[in-house]
């Protein structure tokens, strides 16, 4: 099991900048580096969704074709930390977004089995 704390969400201007950060908290025998990362955002009336997933050394990552080229995911092992790194925010990147665990260790775009408590991210125009 893993505890996840997000932080680093707030308002924005379009074409801003913010990076995220979520620190896990593993209470097994497993290190955080053996683990799967992902960020996922849900938006007001909407589903939540797969932002970007980073395997368990960071040399593998994935992104939603809507954040492709303009979000950065990377994790500091050392740190227990995964980050998100957002460039030129528009309004439709406005969400809670989630950090999530997975235990698999790969890439990963569902499957994940322990969430924080979400980060609002409010991009205005």
């Amino acid at each position: 099991q893993v505890q996840l704390v997000e932080s680093g969400g707030g308002l924005v201007q379009a074409g801003g900048s913010l990076r995220l950060s979520c620190v896990a908290s593993v209470a097994s025998a497993r290190t955080f580096n053996s683990y799967t990362m992902g960020w996922f955002r849900q938006a007001q009336g909407k589903e939540r969704e797969f932002v970007s997933t980073i395997n368990w050394n960071g040399g593998d990552t994935r992104y939603a074709d809507s954040v492709e080229g303009r979000f950065t995911i990377s994790r500091d092992n050392a740190k227990n930390t995964v980050y998100l790194r957002m460039n030129f925010l528009k309004p439709e990147d406005t969400a809670v977004y989630y950090c999530a665990a997975a235990s698999s260790g790969v890439v990963l775009i569902s499957g994940y089995n322990d969430w924080g408590q979400g980060t609002q991210v409010t991009v205005s125009s």
